[in-house]
């Protein structure tokens, strides 16, 4: 079933990326990008099959060595990496002769092996934050890495896959809430006084739950808190313009309805303006007009809404959720302890990527170059769904 999900969703993105590219003036960005997407869709299915014939054990085995030539392609890319980076001589892809291939994409399968070996180890569930401490620096490392190039959409993906695969390993909430909560910290240190009530609520929290946290623990989860907050200001200085400007056209796009804000002024417009049937299929006018940003990648979602309407995007919904509720599902029986932690993260990297794309063109979070699994185009991308798949049936099953 996982595979005939996978596919289904594979074939659906070929024919949006296919309505992508037919605009009233031909776009060389866009134009015939259907057919090596089809290309590499026939290269991942053959992946798939090899990986599903390996022995479980091998797979485990090769967890640690994998995640070292991830972080080592990951550090590669930021000294030889070419393409979409922001700053001189740094990138996020790596040629070698004719073939180029994104490191981060290999590097987020790595990671879920990698946690979930370190993880199945543990006689038992992490019950203090120093537990967390190993987990998180491994995903810490490549998330780093992944941030340099600059790649933050694909970075936050790390963070699904830590959090989902503490949450499958038994860690309580409350942990997985106070790791979380330098993050909040930094979101809500934009209003003085909401930040200020979070840290009196948070020294509350921990004062309650003080006798399962050493006193170290809950001192430096408030300086970290503490920290996180005070330097919004400094960070936000560091941030690019682009960076910014995604931030401030989130909160109004009409501020910049040319500039920064046209993104998502026109994928709200696109998917708006698809009612419940759509324009019909190649007949998006957001799309044909190329007003559309990078319709083919991180903006497929927009098309399907323009052009398929409502009831387009409830399948494309319903696709997402039968794949995540069936990882979950296999997780859930499945007797080992790694492949259940495997299949979790799978789970994870896969939400964060659905999560975020959609919610970005509707408007719910900050736009991010991220792609929505098996459905944009990149043909790095598309293969590393398809190993995640692959790993998923092969793992769910109890032989060796």
């Amino acid at each position: 079933m996982l595979a005939g999900l996978a596919l289904a969703l594979s074939l659906f993105g070929i024919a949006m990326i296919y309505s992508a590219g037919v605009l009233n003036i031909p776009s060389p960005v866009t134009q015939g990008v259907w057919r090596r997407q089809l290309l590499w869709l026939l290269v991942s299915i053959s992946a798939f099959v090899a990986i599903v014939r390996l022995k479980s054990r091998w797979i485990e085995w090769a967890a640690i060595p994998a995640y070292g030539l991830a972080v080592i392609l990951l550090a590669a890319t930021l000294v030889i990496g070419t393409g979409a980076g922001t700053a001189e001589g740094v990138g996020r892809w790596i040629q070698v002769g004719p073939l180029r291939f994104q490191p981060a994409e290999f590097a987020k399968l790595a990671a879920v092996l990698g946690l979930a070996r370190l993880l199945s180890t543990r006689e038992s569930p992490p019950q203090g934050m120093r537990d967390l401490v190993a987990p998180s620096a491994l995903m810490g490392l490549p998330l780093v890495l992944v941030v340099l190039q600059p790649d933050l959409g694909t970075a936050l993906a790390f963070i699904g896959i830590l959090f989902a695969g503490l949450y499958w390993a038994g860690t309580p909430l409350l942990l997985l809430f106070l790791l979380a909560s330098p993050g909040l910290a930094l979101i809500l240190s934009f209003s003085t006084p909401i930040w200020s009530a979070y840290f009196v609520a948070l020294m509350g929290l921990i004062y309650l739950f003080r006798y399962r946290l050493y006193l170290a623990e809950s001192v430096g989860i408030l300086l970290v808190n503490l920290a996180a907050g005070t330097g919004a200001n400094p960070l936000w200085g560091r941030l690019a313009d682009y960076q910014r400007n995604r931030l401030l056209v989130f909160l109004d796009p009409g501020m910049d309805p040319r500039g920064a804000g046209w993104n998502l002024i026109q994928s709200k417009v696109a998917i708006g303006s698809g009612g419940l049937t759509g324009k019909g299929f190649t007949q998006g006018t957001q799309k044909r007009l190329d007003f559309l940003p990078e319709q083919h990648t991180d903006f497929i979602f927009s098309v399907i809404g323009e052009e398929l309407g409502f009831l387009g995007v409830t399948v494309a919904v319903g696709l997402f959720v039968l794949l995540l509720l069936r990882v979950v599902r296999l997780a859930e029986v499945t007797p080992d302890p790694f492949a259940g932690l495997v299949l979790f993260g799978i789970f994870g990297a896969w939400l964060v990527h659905i999560f975020i794309n959609i919610g970005m063109t509707i408007g719910l979070v900050p736009i991010t170059g991220i792609p929505l699994p098996f459905l944009s185009y990149g043909g790095t991308f598309l293969l590393t769904c398809w190993a995640f798949a692959a790993l998923a049936v092969r793992l769910a099953r109890r032989e060796a």
